[in-house]
Formats: structure tokens, sequence, C-alpha cells
């Protein structure tokens, strides 16, 4: 689970317009994005996109659309996939797992009885990112010239260092936990933005980006860096379970009230008769001394300056995915001159 800050950070946000990130470089966590994209692009029964051969194409459809409309708002994404978890993920990944299992018996079900908007919602809580998945999405973004890199463990902590170091002015998730990664700048619902409909009901939403200062988040609750981290574990992170019977506010009390996560360790047996499952220091860790790799500018820079190949784009697409020609020659078009007329046009003039 992601670390649930979502009360916290409420105040905080800044609704805000792809304009308005215009002219600057996002750092994109990859694999929330592309769970976004497999999540969202099905169909009524939940199925999702996939080409003649059943391979699913959710994600490509995804990252080729919106990447590049990203790019008509003069946004120029990078895109941060995840290496290898730490090792206290582990009883995370698989919680998932079995949930996912037991979602995906729930949609089979369900599409036998013909419920199918039941069958949806259990399809989408199904979701999982093979290596095929990853493996497809890096070959398109070659082929786009779109940046990407592979971090040694989690995506959010590289994205987060890159924000920190002046590389990108945003780190881009739908999950908090790059605040406590030290993200200065987080950017909400860059790739999903748009009218969605909510889940079992006949009614949509607007979803549009929102932008969450760190400083801001922390001014306003009267934290330090490493005090948001305590709230997390508190509360309950990727790498911990967290305390039943603390939420968000709780959590915000005890940290404020207590100097060390010694202290918090001790409140926590005495107030609730609980321990922590694993070591709360080792969590800290996670946080304060991620995992990640140094970026050179240099080498930022010649990543982002990667010609689009519109000939291996078709091919990938269109011959081996089944995309409409047509469609994704336009869009591809439209990518090529991003490069050397950016902000000139819209797609719509282009495609036209």
């Amino acid at each position: 689970m992601a670390v649930n800050l979502g009360s916290l950070v409420a105040p905080v946000k800044e609704s805000i317009s792809l304009d308005d990130l215009a002219d600057n470089v996002v750092a994109v966590d990859a694999y929330n994005t592309i769970y976004q994209f497999i999540t969202i692009i099905r169909q009524p029964d939940g199925t999702p996109l996939m080409d003649s051969q059943h391979r699913i194409t959710s994600h490509l459809s995804g990252l080729f659309y919106r990447t590049i409309s990203m790019m008509e708002h003069r946004i120029t994404p990078v895109f941060v996939f995840d290496g290898i978890p730490p090792a206290l993920k582990q009883r995370t990944l698989e919680a998932r797992m079995k949930h996912r299992e037991e979602a995906h018996a729930k949609w089979d079900k369900a599409l036998r009885e013909g419920m199918i908007e039941e069958a949806r919602t259990h399809a989408v809580a199904s979701s999982r990112i093979t290596k095929e998945i990853v493996t497809s999405a890096k070959e398109l973004l070659d082929y786009m010239g779109i940046a990407h890199i592979q971090a040694p463990s989690e995506g959010e902590a590289q994205t987060a260092r890159m924000t920190r170091e002046g590389l990108t002015y945003a780190s881009a998730s739908q999950d908090y936990d790059l605040f406590l990664f030290g993200s200065d700048v987080v950017v909400r619902n860059l790739t999903i933005s748009g009218r969605r409909k909510l889940p079992r009901k006949n009614a949509f939403v607007d979803v549009t980006p929102e932008r969450i200062l760190l400083k801001s988040l922390l001014d306003n609750l009267g934290l330090t860096q490493r005090q948001l981290i305590w709230l997390g574990i508190l509360v309950g992170t990727d790498f911990n379970e967290g305390i039943d019977g603390v939420g968000p506010k709780t959590a915000l009390k005890i940290v404020k009230e207590k100097r060390s996560l010694q202290e918090i360790k001790e409140y926590v047996k005495s107030k609730y008769g609980k321990e922590f499952e694993v070591e709360p220091e080792e969590v800290e860790a996670v946080f304060t001394d991620p995992e990640t790799i140094e970026i050179k500018r240099a080498e930022l820079d010649t990543m982002k300056n990667a010609k689009p190949n519109k000939e291996r784009i078709i091919e990938f697409m269109c011959e081996k995915h089944g995309f409409s020609e047509d469609r994704v020659g336009k869009f591809a078009d439209a990518l090529v001159r991003l490069r050397s007329r950016i902000g000139q046009k819209g797609i719509g003039d282009w495609a036209g």
C-alpha cells in the first residue's frame, strides 16, 4: 500500500493545468503510470486492450498518446522504472499478489453471471505489471525518443533525488511516498487527467493535475522531513504495516509530541499494547538513504534530445500490436514535429 497522507496533503494541493508545467522536465514514476493505464484503458467488461496474440497493449496506448499530449504542452517527461525492491517490501508484494489473484477469480465469476459493471471493478483490482509489459513500454519509449531511466531500486526514490538535485522540476506519481523520499515538488494526475467515470456509479468527475510542494506540506503540518517519515511509519508504508488504530491525524499528534523513534515505539507499546512488526529504524533508512544512482545533466540532456523514429513506431505499434496505422501515423508526425516546432501548433492542426 502507498502511504495514506491524503487528508494531510489536501490543504496544500494546488489544481493546475498542463500548461502550468510548460518548459519543465518532469520525472515520471513509470510503474505507477503504467499501472494507471492498464487499469483505466479497458473494455466495459474489464478486458484490457490486447493485440491479436493476446498481449496487453493498454499501456502502449496510454504511453504513446498521453506522452505526446504532454509534449504538446511543452512538458518533457523522463520515465523512471523500478529496479529490485528493498527486502522490506516483500510482504507488501506478496499481499498484493494474493489480492490480485482473488480479484481475478471474482472477475471470472462476475463475467459468467453477466454482471458487467462488477466484472470491470474486479478486473481493475486484478491488474499487474509483467516483465513483458515493462519491456514493451521501454521499447516504445526508445522509438519515440523519450528519455527513460532504470532505477536500481525504488523508482520513486530515484525521481525524488532527480528533483532535489534540480535535474527535473517535479516528480510525478499518484502515490504520496514521494514526500517521504524527499521530492521537493510532486505532481499528481499528470497522465490521467480528463473525464473519468466513478466505479459502480452512473456519474463522472473531471480529473485535473495537482501540484504539491514539500515545503508547503511540512510548514502546514509543522513537521520536519524526518518527522514526516515517522508519521508515514505509524500509518503504514510499502515497507511496514503501521499501527492499527493510528490514522494520519493521530500519527501527526504523536510525532509532534515525541522526539525520537525510540520514544514513539515506547509510546505505541504503552498506549496501544502493540509493537512494529519491523524495526522502524530500518524503514526510516529506506527513505533517508535509498539506493539510487547519480544522473549527470549531460547524460540526461543526451537522452532528452533523442530523435523519434516514425518508421519503427509504426512497425511496433501497428504491424506488431495492431493499432490503427492512420491514427498512429498522424500522432507520430506530431511527435516528430514537436521536437523542432514545440508550441507552434497543436496536435489537431498536424493531424487534420
